[in-house]
């Protein structure tokens, strides 16, 4: 019996490495072959580009010869030897994307990335629709402007549409059009696309999304709060449109939401003690919003929270006690808000963190117990005593003419905090450009994120958070 069953293994065996070899020795197809060598010779190579990482074409045949799914950046079926993917990402790619591109003949590709490469502010082609069979469309951060072609919302199979724009004139003229039909999108990035439009409510009912960056389309009217509610949603990031209003839910979230990113909007109301059950939750950036009310005590129970970015709104009363069970913040910025206390004891917990700023609010600490603290860590901003000046902020701009009655000034204590209008219709809105120096009490995305010093500027916010977003994929 035991030799049988050897017998039958051995078989078995041999008979999978021979189909393993028969399928290795399937070669790409002639056509798609031409294909990928005529997309190749429209382009030229610019290795001194900030996007380029390392030229993939480099490696195909000149003359088109050969075996085209052995080429970086290609894959191919081992049955059919089909093209069904292409990555050409970070490829140094330089040149203007032809209207009839030889892509479109790669009817059998699943997934397609063109991202961060330079196609000299040409237009995305029309004629997405001719790839069927297409999951995976990546056109981000390599300089396609004009307007986004309609027939993309044809690819009913998407899984993953990213169209991050680094051209001031890539627009959509209407989102719910383009997106209505995708009802099976998981990831969707359109940040810096020019949308100027409201948000489109048919996103509340995408619950297979996983990832949404709609930062800085220009997006206004009232966000879809059901949308915190998605059963898979991990990212949202709808930061920088000043115009869209919204508000945190009281009640229900989306229990996998790992990272929210809000600052630069008209956000508004309390910080729910509801957010405390965000048991997954890494970073929240809700800066230069219109959040008011206490800081809740929920927060304390945020326990793999890495960024709390607070500062700029009208928040007040005392930071909790519970923010020292926040043992894995790195990030706590809560400056130029209402806040009052007489004691940081609570900051001896967060071992980790690397920065921490709470200037413009309305402490008085002894300078016995801010020397009984231990500030060596870097990119700690100096803090605020009852004898020493704290460092200033930006100038902000104004408040406009109101008829509320402005509020008291402290007269005692070290306070520098300027009365502040209390509704978004009256609180002027500020500058988002950074100071020239570090540390910096701006938006989480216009830093170097949990860094010490400042990233070659070259390399630019939209690209940060874009390798943000693969890390935590």
């Amino acid at each position: 019996m035991a030799a049988l069953s050897l017998y039958l293994l051995l078989t078995w065996m041999f008979l999978f490495s021979l189909f393993r070899t028969r399928f290795a020795e399937v070669l790409c197809h002639a056509d798609e072959s031409s294909a990928l060598m005529e997309f190749n010779r429209s382009f030229r190579t610019d290795t001194t580009d900030w996007r380029c990482v390392y030229p993939k074409v480099h490696s195909w045949s000149l003359d088109g010869s050969g075996d085209c799914c052995s080429w970086d950046g290609v894959e191919c079926d081992e049955v059919t030897g089909r093209v069904i993917a292409l990555d050409l990402s970070s490829s140094c790619l330089s040149g203007t994307m032809r209207p009839n591109t030889t892509l479109f003949r790669l009817v059998h590709v699943e997934s397609l990335n063109l991202a961060f490469n330079s196609f000299n502010f040409s237009p995305i082609p029309y004629g997405f629709s001719n790839l069927s069979r297409l999951q995976y469309l990546n056109l981000s951060i390599s300089d396609f402007c004009s307007e986004i072609p309609r027939d993309i919302s044809q690819l009913s199979g998407l899984v993953s549409l990213d169209l991050t724009a680094s051209c001031e004139t890539l627009h959509l003229p209407n989102m719910g059009d383009l997106v209505h039909n995708l009802t099976g999108l998981k990831e969707l990035f359109l940040s810096s696309v020019s949308l100027s439009s409201p948000f489109p409510p048919v996103l509340a009912n995408f619950s297979s999304l996983t990832s949404l960056g709609l930062a800085s389309c220009g997006l206004n009217g009232d966000f879809p709060v059901n949308i915190f509610q998605l059963p898979n949603l991990e990212i949202l990031d709808i930061h920088g449109n000043s115009n869209l209003s919204g508000f945190l839910p009281k009640l229900h979230w989306g229990s996998p939401l790992k990272s929210i990113y809000l600052s630069n909007t008209n956000f508004s109301g309390e910080i729910p003690a509801s957010i405390g059950n965000l048991s997954l939750l890494t970073k929240l950036d809700a800066s230069e919003c219109y959040f008011s009310g206490s800081l809740p005590s929920s927060l304390g129970n945020l326990s793999h929270l890495t960024a709390l970015v607070l500062h700029r709104n009208t928040l007040q009363g005392q930071i909790p006690v519970s923010f020292a069970d926040l043992t894995q913040l790195s990030v706590l910025a809560l400056s130029s808000n209402n806040l009052s206390g007489d004691t940081l004891e609570w900051v001896v917990n967060l071992t980790t963190l690397t920065f921490l700023d709470i200037s413009g609010n309305s402490f008085f600490l002894s300078a016995g117990s801010v020397r009984s603290l231990s500030f060596s860590l870097c990119n700690f901003m100096e803090p605020p005593t009852s004898r020493a000046p704290r460092r200033s902020l930006p100038p902000r701009p104004p408040p406009r003419p109101s008829s509320r009655r402005p509020q008291a000034k402290p007269e005692t204590g070290t306070s520098s905090s300027t009365s502040r209008p209390t509704s978004p219709s009256e609180m002027p809105r500020r500058s988002s450009s950074p100071p020239p120096s570090c540390p910096k009490p701006y938006p989480l995305h216009q830093w170097p994120p949990l860094a010490c010093s400042v990233e070659d500027q070259r390399v630019g916010r939209v690209h940060r958070v874009h390798r943000e977003r693969e890390s935590e994929n």
